[in-house]
């Protein structure tokens, strides 16, 4: 039987699958803050544009992810 290297196994393949959701989850959630924050003082253009990014594009790819 052939050796295996322990570090490219199934678990390191889902340790950096987690980090990248918990990092498309951050990026998300700043996303909507800032674009939240910016509706607030009145923003017209970049609050809608930073909440369709967060909800339509981040929020998918962190579930899908």
């Amino acid at each position: 039987m052939a050796k295996t290297d322990l570090a490219s196994g199934p678990r390191a393949h889902r340790d950096l699958t987690g980090r990248r959701s918990w990092l498309y989850w951050t990026l998300a959630a700043v996303a909507l803050v800032a674009g939240f924050a910016d509706l607030a003082r009145g923003g017209e253009t970049l609050a809608p544009i930073l909440l369709v990014i967060g909800y339509c594009v981040l929020v998918p790819l962190a579930i899908l992810r």
